[in-house]
């Protein structure tokens, strides 16, 4: 075979690939076209069918609209209030617990039960129109627990369970701090409620118990920590005042001696232990502050309530939204209907 016939090959091969690449590129540019050709399709036929059924879309939300507008006038105003706060002692479960019973009560309209239950008189427990509770969810709260989590187990647990398997695994009641937000429709009520809520968890003779060990472990810690500062600091001063005297002596030049470098190195390790529990001191300090109580309160219901407000608790826009969607969702199903019918033609 010729050299001219062998270029000629490889230029028809050549070819062939361009040309298979070149189609290649065709229907992937032709498939993308299409698909904007569909949204934009998809966008006009929207368009047309909002235009031509204008008139009865308008009229079903006028229609929502107006009896919103009735429903608004006539219904009571409600009011909100929020508790914050920090349970310890894995006592959020029960938390819960009692405020779903609450809760209970209210969609059960147990007038009685509320009364009893928060000593308020028949009207005020009638005024109660829900309880929520809810956690504050930070991701701090999350790889603070994973922080523990981790100095608190052996580093072959801790290969076998990552960060993300442990997130997954936290719960609403792991979240530190948590929100009671109560409704009614009596904005004075809401200072009434706190104690009785606090005190329903904070009562458990369980959780009381657990609180007295732990202040009395965080007591006896902090009361020890501190006697092992004041023994330090008295090494501290008999290390400086061997050092000063073998100083002297050195200086005298009546015996030079080595030993006090060893006597500078325990004063430095003894001034590292100090730092150490002054650390350890700082921790338990803040470990009083925050866990020294069942249940810390952040903050209390405001006394007056605040009026529930905003759209989404707008009857008016809420049915005229509601009276345009259900006209859409007719006219499609109409639409619908008809293709079906022609198409079993």
């Amino acid at each position: 075979m010729s050299t001219d016939q062998k270029n000629n090959e490889e230029e028809v091969d050549l070819g062939s690939l361009f040309i298979i690449i070149g189609r290649g590129f065709s229907k992937f540019f032709n498939f993308i076209g299409n698909i904007f050709k569909g949204i934009f399709h998809g966008i006009i036929s929207i368009l047309i069918f909002l235009k031509n059924n204008m008139i009865k879309i308008g009229i079903a939300t006028i229609i929502g609209g107006v009896l919103g507008i009735f429903l608004e006038v006539k219904k009571v105003n409600t009011y909100e209030s929020e508790l914050l706060l920090e349970p310890n002692f894995n006592s959020t479960r029960q938390l819960y617990d009692n405020v779903n019973y609450y809760n209970n009560l209210v969609k059960q309209k147990d007038t009685a039960g509320l009364a009893t239950t928060f000593k308020l008189d028949k009207p005020a427990a009638a005024s109660l129109k829900g309880f929520v509770l809810e956690p504050i969810e930070t991701e701090n709260d999350i790889i603070n627990s994973y922080n523990e989590f981790v100095s608190s187990v052996d580093t072959t647990t801790i290969k076998s369970y990552t960060f993300v398997e442990f997130k997954k695994s936290f719960t609403e009641y792991d979240y530190r701090l948590h929100k009671v937000t109560v409704t009614s429709t009596q904005n004075d009520v809401f200072d009434k409620l706190d104690d009785i809520i606090i005190s329903s968890v904070v009562n458990n003779k369980y959780y009381n118990k657990i609180k007295e060990l732990s202040n009395k472990n965080l007591n006896r810690t902090d009361s020890l920590y501190r006697q092992n500062l004041t023994q330090i600091d008295s090494l501290r001063k008999v290390y400086v005042e061997v050092m000063l005297d073998e100083a002297k002596k050195q200086t005298n030049g009546t015996n030079i001696d080595l030993g006090g470098e060893k006597t500078t190195t325990k004063e430095l390790d003894l001034f590292a232990t100090g730092r150490q529990i002054n650390a350890d001191l700082k921790q338990i300090l803040s470990d009083k502050a925050t866990k020294y109580e069942v249940i810390n309160v952040i903050s209390n219901f405001q006394p007056i309530g605040t009026e529930v407000k905003g759209l989404t608790k707008n009857k008016a826009f809420l049915l005229a939204l509601l009276g345009g969607v259900l006209m859409i969702l007719f006219l499609l199903l109409r639409r619908l209907n008809s293709y079906l019918s022609s198409y079993n033609k």
